[in-house]
């Protein structure tokens, strides 16, 4: 069974008030005091301080809390999957899950309004994947770029997912949408730069424009300080939030620039960062940087003092990643035939397992963001049968 994303770590030691023991007659009771004896609102005060896998185990009343409106929400994973089969039916369908680390499911998401109809492969292009690109914003999921089967942009506007309420929105409309480019979110707010619309243009492919969280309902993007050149315009790029930066690489032409947002400029990235960079990035709070290698399988650190990489372990399991999150200690990584892999990069040394994907299915994009609230829990159907 797979390890919680937790909100908290911390545990304390229950109040000496007897439970009550989950019958069917006592349970609406039960629903209405998760304490006997204490308020409800000074009960779950008590209780979002114990890992929710321990009230998980407990009874139904408690399993059903966690996974209220009113309740801390814990981290899950977030994934956007395709079907493995390479009929032509379902080779560039999609489905968006979640798997929920407390019960170790897999539950489908609420479908996005319009259905979104994406390209991932074609037979003229045998060598190139049409990528489509999620960033993690504000506890939401958001979708900004990816190709339709006409190769014209997919989405207008950003496509957001709030786990919270359960619900799809569009954010304000690109002022070109892009079939791929560099994206990223660092100090609340999202960046697009470069890439390349229904044609190529110098002006997109030199263009950086931002969009505020502050600005969530009414918004627009502003177009921001602009690129010297279009070399980042040639694939999707991972733009990584990074201590105030917004840190673009080009992996395979090994080429990168770092944005200040403070200062709204483009600077040389260090020599250092740029030459450990040699496979998927992410950043923990926006403050610790850790860097898979693609092709050997180590995970790395990076120390913005020394401006290296330190390496923190190396497995089989993580050859071959293709994307990576953090959150609340734990990376999450893509890893092709591997699945879903998970790293403790809080525990020494660092651990790692497997989180099993559903049956027919091989991961996309993998994001570590709140629970979805889930008021009328019971039993999910889809389970996973992860190895640690």
């Amino acid at each position: 069974m797979a390890n919680t994303y937790n909100t908290s770590t911390n545990s304390c030691t229950a109040p000496s008030t007897k439970l009550k023991k989950f019958t069917p007659h006592n349970h609406q009771q039960q629903d209405e005091a998760s304490l006997a004896g204490l308020p409800d609102h000074i009960a779950q005060l008590c209780l979002s301080f114990v890992n929710p896998s321990l009230l998980y185990s407990v009874c139904h009343s408690w399993r059903r809390l966690i996974y209220s409106p009113s309740f801390p929400p814990f981290f899950s994973l977030y994934a956007l999957l395709h079907h493995s089969q390479s009929s032509n039916s379902n080779s560039n369908s999609i489905e968006f899950f979640n798997f929920d680390p407390i019960s170790s499911t897999w539950d489908l998401l609420p479908p996005p309004p319009p259905p979104l109809c994406v390209l991932l492969h074609h037979p003229s292009f045998i060598s190139r994947n049409f990528s489509i690109q999620s960033v993690s914003f504000s506890h939401n999921l958001v979708l900004l770029a990816a190709t339709t089967h006409n190769f014209a942009p997919a989405l207008s506007h950003p496509l957001i997912f709030n786990p919270l309420s359960k619900t799809w929105s569009f954010g304000p409309r690109l002022a070109t949408p892009r079939r791929w480019c560099a994206a990223g979110a660092v100090r609340g707010a999202l960046y697009v730069a470069s890439g390349v619309g229904s044609q190529f243009s110098n002006d997109t492919a030199r263009s950086l424009e931002k969009w505020d969280h502050d600005d969530h309902h009414h918004g627009e993007w502003k177009k921001k300080s602009r690129l010297k050149d279009a070399r980042y315009s040639r694939d999707a790029i991972d733009a990584v939030g990074w201590r105030g930066k917004l840190c673009v690489v080009n992996v395979k032409a090994k080429e990168g620039i770092v944005y200040n947002v403070d200062k709204d400029e483009w600077e040389e990235m260090p020599e250092g960062m740029l030459y450990g960079w040699r496979g998927p990035v992410a950043a923990m709070d926006e403050d610790v940087m850790y860097v898979v290698d693609e092709a050997k399988g180590a995970l790395r650190k990076y120390d913005h003092e020394k401006d290296l990489w330190e390496e923190i372990m190396e497995s089989e399991k993580l050859r071959g990643a293709q994307h990576v999150a953090a959150a609340a200690g734990k990376l999450c990584v893509v890893c092709g035939d591997n699945g879903i892999v998970v790293v403790d990069v809080l525990a020494s040394p660092g651990r790692l397992w497997v989180v099993d994907l559903p049956i027919g299915f091989e991961a996309l994009r993998v994001h570590i963001l709140p629970r979805m609230s889930r008021p009328d829990f019971d039993f999910p159907a889809i389970h996973s049968t992860s190895m640690e």
